[in-house]
Protein backbone atom coordinates (compact mmCIF):
# COMPACT_ATOMS: atom_id res chain seq x y z
CA UNK A 1 0.00 0.00 0.00
CA UNK A 2 1.34 3.45 -0.99
CA UNK A 3 0.44 6.01 0.83
CA UNK A 4 1.39 9.58 -0.12
CA UNK A 5 3.52 11.67 2.81
CA UNK A 6 2.31 15.23 2.06
CA UNK A 7 -1.13 13.82 2.98
CA UNK A 8 -0.05 11.99 5.74
CA UNK A 9 1.21 14.79 7.02
CA UNK A 10 -2.22 16.77 6.28
CA UNK A 11 -3.91 14.22 8.17
CA UNK A 12 -1.37 14.53 11.40
CA UNK A 13 -2.08 18.35 11.45
CA UNK A 14 -5.51 17.65 11.70
CA UNK A 15 -5.32 15.22 14.32
CA UNK A 16 -6.89 16.54 17.70
CA UNK A 17 -4.73 17.62 20.16
CA UNK A 18 -5.40 15.21 23.17
CA UNK A 19 -4.61 12.12 20.62
CA UNK A 20 -1.30 13.84 19.10
CA UNK A 21 0.84 12.26 22.10
CA UNK A 22 -0.65 8.69 20.71
CA UNK A 23 0.38 9.50 17.11
CA UNK A 24 3.97 10.41 18.42
CA UNK A 25 4.80 7.56 20.41
CA UNK A 26 3.48 5.40 17.64
CA UNK A 27 5.33 6.55 15.46
CA UNK A 28 8.11 6.28 17.52
CA UNK A 29 7.36 2.96 18.51
CA UNK A 30 7.47 2.22 14.51
CA UNK A 31 10.66 3.58 14.07
CA UNK A 32 11.68 1.76 17.17
CA UNK A 33 10.19 -1.40 15.65
CA UNK A 34 12.55 -0.91 12.12
CA UNK A 35 15.80 -0.08 13.85
CA UNK A 36 15.51 -3.30 16.07
CA UNK A 37 14.66 -5.53 12.60
CA UNK A 38 17.45 -3.79 11.18
CA UNK A 39 19.53 -5.10 13.80
CA UNK A 40 18.57 -8.07 14.21
CA UNK A 41 19.04 -8.76 10.57
CA UNK A 42 22.43 -7.42 10.97
CA UNK A 43 23.71 -9.90 13.77
CA UNK A 44 22.45 -12.79 11.69
CA UNK A 45 24.56 -11.41 8.87
CA UNK A 46 27.30 -10.91 11.21
CA UNK A 47 27.05 -14.41 12.71
CA UNK A 48 26.31 -16.15 9.53
CA UNK A 49 29.96 -14.81 8.51
CA UNK A 50 31.79 -15.95 12.26
CA UNK A 51 33.54 -18.73 10.82
CA UNK A 52 35.00 -19.46 15.15
CA UNK A 53 31.03 -19.63 15.88
CA UNK A 54 30.53 -21.56 13.10
CA UNK A 55 33.09 -24.01 13.98
CA UNK A 56 31.89 -24.14 17.88
CA UNK A 57 28.11 -24.69 16.30
CA UNK A 58 29.47 -27.42 14.46
CA UNK A 59 31.96 -28.83 17.41
CA UNK A 60 28.84 -28.98 19.59
CA UNK A 61 26.61 -31.22 16.94
CA UNK A 62 29.39 -33.32 17.00
CA UNK A 63 29.80 -33.55 20.38
CA UNK A 64 25.60 -34.38 20.73
CA UNK A 65 25.87 -37.12 17.94
CA UNK A 66 28.50 -38.81 19.80
CA UNK A 67 27.18 -38.74 23.10
CA UNK A 68 29.94 -35.99 24.53
CA UNK A 69 27.54 -33.96 26.38
CA UNK A 70 28.00 -33.03 30.52
CA UNK A 71 25.11 -32.97 32.55
CA UNK A 72 25.18 -30.11 35.05
CA UNK A 73 27.00 -31.42 37.83
CA UNK A 74 29.68 -32.48 35.08
CA UNK A 75 29.91 -29.35 33.38
CA UNK A 76 30.36 -27.70 36.91
CA UNK A 77 33.61 -30.10 37.57
CA UNK A 78 35.00 -29.27 34.14
CA UNK A 79 35.03 -25.73 34.63
CA UNK A 80 35.91 -25.57 38.19
CA UNK A 81 39.12 -27.66 36.68
CA UNK A 82 39.64 -25.40 34.12
CA UNK A 83 39.97 -22.17 36.30
CA UNK A 84 42.30 -24.32 38.93
CA UNK A 85 44.05 -24.89 35.21
CA UNK A 86 44.24 -21.13 34.17
CA UNK A 87 45.11 -20.12 37.96
CA UNK A 88 47.97 -22.37 38.31
CA UNK A 89 48.85 -21.41 35.38
CA UNK A 90 49.42 -17.58 35.99
CA UNK A 91 51.06 -18.58 39.34
CA UNK A 92 54.12 -19.80 37.54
Amino acid sequence: MSVNREDLKRLIDFIHEEDTVEVYDFIGYLNMKREREAIDQMDIDLFSEDQELIRQIEQSREDRANGRIYDQEQGLKYLQNKIKEFESEQNL
